[in-house]
């Protein structure tokens, strides 16, 4: 499914790929794939993440000048696994696409992997998917070796969100969590480091997408007397539950994970009853990047730039394009040697934008390497295409989504030896 307008997006490579068509003898253009959840249960994330890639591929095609273009093929996974692999088919397979970026959940991220750019030994870039299994599928090689996410697992994000919630003295807690390897990890990540750190979890209840109501599974984690409630899911679905929740008499203590900053979930519940709701997000507090985003996003797009998964898709696909700008040619290998160049912690700082890229492909250019400090913060990745933070720690006030402070990855480290297990 081509989504229109938003397909139209061009980005840049640099004059580095000589061994590409030059433009000169003739026009030169790659496709850069992408299948992101634009409708369905995930479609706040895949929606404001679309607007976030198109914006830095019109930053990156700012500085093109005679360089190849890249076009871009948007999918629409509609939420569903099954739809999500037959695009990613679609666009590798048939469209022969060197790139990969997406999905923005965890469960449509996971079978594209597994199924369709692992065996085919294409680059895939997710900006939001937080399974643990991605990170395991990288340690047994099953991830095809070419996978990177700018988002940090959720064995560090549910470190991160214990912490948390234990400074905030959220004391006996349950846990609500939808009902898929996002929600289900997630859950037992975080309740894992919260007994560790001395907190208690009376109840974890899991939920199905979509239902007309969640007053059953409400009703059933009440039961436990919580003095607090983490609620691990979507903004719609979130909505619902936390609107049950409160119907019934449930505490307004509410920790909320990252997807959960989020202007459609404070509608949907009412800015009145989320005076006490907390959450943490992948991601630094204040940065060059971040400023720029900010402005650029919302002058573009009309979204607000706190939007689920908008920040990390633009590095995604600033990345991708910075790859390619480094890189040789667009085999797997030689686009994984360009990502590399680009996040070496020992290059040329460059952050978000047009200017910015510009600066980074001279750098290329002259054989140096690049330190992107994106709209997250410092990308570095692992040998398992991981990040490993900082986080964001913000509350609901107003109506509005503050960020209140970050716990920077040594800290999150540190919190990791603390419970003595490493996640």
């Amino acid at each position: 499914m081509r989504m229109g307008g938003w397909i139209a997006a061009v980005l840049v490579l640099a004059p580095v790929l000589g061994a590409w068509p030059s433009p000169a003898r003739a026009e030169c253009s790659v496709t850069i794939g992408a299948v992101l959840e634009l409708t369905g249960a995930a479609g706040a994330y895949g929606q404001a993440a679309a607007k976030a890639v198109e914006l830095a591929l019109a930053d990156l095609n700012a500085t093109r000048g005679g360089a190849c273009r890249l076009d871009l093929d948007a999918r629409d996974s509609q939420s569903d696994p099954t739809v999500a692999v037959d695009a990613a088919n679609q666009l590798v397979r048939l469209r022969h696409v060197p790139v990969l970026i997406g999905g923005t959940s965890s469960a449509t991220t996971l079978p594209m992997l597994t199924t369709v750019t692992g065996p085919a030994h294409v680059v895939q870039i997710s900006p939001a998917a937080s399974s643990p299994r991605l990170t395991e599928l990288g340690r047994s090689g099953r991830s095809g070796r070419f996978f990177y996410r700018t988002v940090t697992s959720d064995a560090l994000q549910g470190v991160a969100a214990a912490g948390f919630a234990r400074e905030r003295g959220l004391g006996r807690i349950a846990i609500i969590h939808v009902n898929n390897d996002f929600g289900t990890e997630l859950a037992r990540e975080f309740a894992r480091a919260y007994r560790a750190l001395g907190g208690t979890v009376v109840a974890t209840t899991p939920y199905n997408e979509r239902q007309g109501s969640y007053a059953a599974e409400v009703t059933r984690t009440l039961a436990a007397q919580p003095e607090s409630l983490y609620l691990v899911s979507t903004p719609v679905d979130g909505a619902a539950i936390a609107r049950a929740w409160i119907a019934q008499g449930g505490t307004r203590r509410l920790l909320l994970n990252d997807g959960m900053n989020s202007a459609d979930f404070i509608k949907g519940v009412g800015a009145r009853y989320l005076g006490e709701a907390w959450g943490t997000s992948s991601g630094t507090v204040r940065s060059p990047s971040g400023d720029y985003f900010a402005r650029a996003f919302r002058e573009r797009s009309g979204l607000d730039p706190g939007s689920p998964a908008a920040d990390r898709a633009y590095d995604a696909a600033a990345l991708a394009g910075l790859a390619l700008a480094a890189a040789s040619d667009t085999r797997a290998e030689s686009l994984a040697a360009g990502l590399r160049r680009v996040t070496d912690p020992k290059g040329t700082t460059v952050h978000a934008g047009a200017e910015e890229f510009g600066r980074a492909r001279a750098v290329l250019a002259r054989g140096g390497t690049v330190r992107y400090e994106g709209v997250i913060g410092p990308v570095v990745f692992d040998r398992n295409g991981d990040i490993t933070g900082p986080f964001r720690l913000w509350r609901i006030a107003g109506g509005a989504v503050e960020v209140v402070g970050e716990t920077s990855p040594e800290a999150v480290a540190a919190l990791i030896g603390r419970i003595g297990v490493a996640p």
